[in-house]
């Protein structure tokens, strides 16, 4: 029996930042996972597909380099190096996890666990058994993709994002059931090399969760680069046949949609199943372990971390909660996450980020709201890339300036709401950011000149 001060149950972003903050603070630490080191989001998504979609940006500049005053003669495609790069990023980064186990002496122990008491844990590595003693155990087994009965994946014509991000060449066809984060990254990828996209969303807007005037800007250039949208749109059905799937929906205009290739994007649910969950009568609902504000359990030795917790269903989100119950079973007084304040990001082109209240929500909590915006196009650094599609969104409080949401659709996105992540966490007031001096030109001073237009003194526009 090998004995240890916490074992974290899962090696992705919520699991090895739980190990390494706690061994930070003088724990001894094992850490449990059956695959590399990292979880999906290292391995098969954040990462890899964030590699992807680069390469899929490259090509489309090459492709447009004629407005840039330069001229490509041919220009061609190698997919399979193109995927080769993206597994390469996420083998190298895996590797740098691995480091950074046994540069804080945490115990990495390959295998398949299960809790067997509220400190016990049974490791399966092939024809071996490890039973861990631990003082305290964190779960971090994460989620995979949902499929329903008459939806099921096989991975070859009905396909998840794994699946999707190691096709050898881009289908003729696909549509892409779901348009949220990972349906829009893969639409863009798969058209921008050549394949017919057609994206079907059962709500009135893709990127559902997002502010509408932000899903409209994204829905538009979609259109513009040839991805067919459909909204509203139930699926009943997917036939997956020898050469195609046959897609059955709701709709009559189209009843019945033929691809090469179905990718499933409708969300996931946490991986609860033979870990020896319901042996200790840890409580779960809707597919997620159910927590408190500190990610315990009702055990209370017993934490659970990110996706296997339920949403949001974000690295990032893994990671604070990791680094928050290390501190918390250790004693300390963390702060909960503050999950009025998460940036969610979308990687296709235009980009998307966004954190707090959309307009509508925060009108619907009561706040009377000034809202300022500035778009892109009315930016110099935009016209200078080349690339000015989007707009800042800031939607403010009226009687006090407080920041209630950013909604950012753009070149860099992802990089540009950070800043406003800070200012809501300062509670930083509309005049602030309006009055702190921005570089220029940057894309940065629009989110100065949106909240100057929120209150009625945008300089340039």
């Amino acid at each position: 029996m090998l004995k240890f001060d916490l074992a974290v149950l899962g090696g992705g972003p919520g699991g090895y930042v739980a190990a390494i903050r706690a061994a930070q603070l003088g724990q001894k630490i094992c850490i449990i996972d059956e695959d590399k080191l990292g979880g999906i989001c290292l391995n098969w998504g954040c990462i890899p597909t964030k590699a992807l979609l680069k390469n899929a940006e490259v090509y489309h500049i090459i492709k447009n380099a004629d407005r840039y005053g330069i001229t490509v003669d041919q220009v061609k495609v190698n997919f399979k190096n193109n995927v080769k790069r993206s597994r390469d990023v996420a083998s190298r980064l895996s590797k740098g996890i691995e480091f950074l186990m046994k540069k804080n002496k945490i115990t990495h122990i390959k295998g398949r666990g299960k809790l067997t008491s509220s400190n016990k844990i049974e490791v399966k590595e092939r024809n071996k058994i490890n039973i861990i003693e631990a003082n305290n155990i964190v779960i971090a087994t994460g989620a995979r993709p949902i499929s329903f009965p008459n939806m099921l994946l096989d991975g070859r014509r009905v396909i998840s994002s794994k699946e999707a991000m190691m096709l050898e060449s881009p289908p003729k066809k696909m549509t892409i059931i779901g348009s949220g984060a990972i349906g829009c990254e893969f639409a863009y990828y798969f058209n921008e090399f050549g394949t017919q996209v057609h994206l079907l969303e059962m709500m009135d807007h893709i990127l559902p969760n997002e502010d509408p005037e932000v899903s409209d800007e994204v829905e538009k250039s979609f259109k513009r680069a040839g991805i067919k949208i459909s909204k509203g749109v139930k699926v009943s059905k997917i036939e997956s046949l020898k050469t195609k799937v046959k897609i059955h929906t709701d709709k009559t205009e189209s009843n019945l949609i033929e691809s090469d290739v179905a990718l499933l994007a409708i969300g996931v649910t946490g991986n609860l199943e033979n870990i020896g969950l319901e042996s200790l009568g840890i409580k779960t609902e809707k597919g997620a372990i159910c927590v408190d504000e500190f990610n315990q359990t009702n055990i209370s030795n017993i934490y659970a971390i990110g996706d296997v917790s339920g949403p949001p269903w974000l690295a990032h989100v893994a990671s604070a909660q990791g680094h928050i119950v290390a501190e918390h079973m250790n004693g300390l007084a963390p702060e909960p996450v503050d999950y009025s304040n998460i940036p969610g990001c979308t990687y296709c082109q235009p980009q998307v980020g966004s954190l707090g209240l959309t307009e509508a929500e925060a009108i619907k909590e009561g706040f009377n709201v000034k809202v300022g915006k500035f778009l892109f196009q009315a930016s110099g650094k935009a016209m200078a890339v080349g690339d000015t599609t989007g707009f800042v969104k800031l939607v403010f409080d009226e009687k006090y300036g407080e920041l209630l949401g950013a909604h950012i659709v753009g070149s860099e996105a992802t990089e540009l709401i950070a800043e406003l992540g800070v200012a809501k966490a300062l509670e930083t007031t509309w005049e602030e950011i309006a009055m702190t001096i921005h570089a220029h030109p940057t894309l940065s001073e629009s989110i100065m000149e949106a909240a100057m237009d929120a209150f009625g003194s945008a300089i340039h526009q």
